[in-house]
């Protein structure tokens, strides 16, 4: 196996992928990422982005490699700057019934019909299609390998942090403007002796085992 075999599925340019689908054809391609999926409260969110050809946009990055004020910085530029933008989400009561992985492939086709325009292929992080009839790619850490994914990580990342900043207020005790509703141990302490609220999954470990205090 030759060198450029082994590293043939590397990024060549930031918009590698994005270049490669519009040489077969493909105009409007789509990067889509998720935010959410491993908290024990709060939504997971999704976001589809479409870039335009001629795109730059210093920093951008996945957004889990950004501060939280880089990624405030980039969610207007992106949302300006961007062809087309979609934000969904599946809530804490749909990731139970479905599962959490049903509910991520759930928000990112709401995320999708939320744009102004329409993708004719899309870039998706991670390895699982999406139930769609539409041309797509999945990328394994797709975040750090393509500017439209990278992009939609930055506008779901912050979408949903403002959700949980807004749940914080309405159910103070939880300290969910700090962890977000990822499972740190305040926030395992605080289910346990509060008892689990509507944010919260009840399906899984770390909530499940408090519902009797509510």
């Amino acid at each position: 196996m030759t060198n450029l075999e082994l590293f043939s599925d590397q990024p060549l340019t930031p918009l590698h992928f994005e270049q490669q689908a519009q040489a077969r054809g493909f105009s409007a391609i789509a990067g889509i990422d998720e935010a959410g999926r491993g908290p024990l409260a709060g939504p997971v969110v999704a976001a589809a982005v479409i870039l335009p050809q001629e795109f730059e946009l210093k920093g951008l990055t996945d957004s889990k490699k950004l501060s939280e004020k880089k990624r405030e910085e980039l969610f207007p530029l992106i949302r300006k700057q961007a062809a087309a933008y979609g934000i969904g989400l599946a809530t804490a009561q749909e990731i139970d019934q479905i599962n959490v992985l049903q509910a991520t492939l759930l928000a990112m086709q709401r995320a999708l019909k939320k744009m102004r325009g329409k993708a004719d292929y899309l870039l998706i992080d991670g390895i699982t299609p999406l139930p769609v009839d539409l041309p797509q790619q999945t990328l394994k850490k797709g975040d750090s390998r393509s500017l439209s994914i990278a992009a939609a990580s930055v506008l779901a990342k912050v979408a949903r942090d403002r959700i949980m900043l807004a749940l914080d207020r309405q159910y103070p005790g939880y300290g969910f403007a700090g962890h977000k509703g990822y499972g740190t141990l305040a926030h395992r302490q605080a289910i346990a002796a509060r008892g689990p609220v509507l944010p919260h999954r009840l399906t899984f470990g770390g909530v499940k085992e408090h519902l009797e205090l509510t």
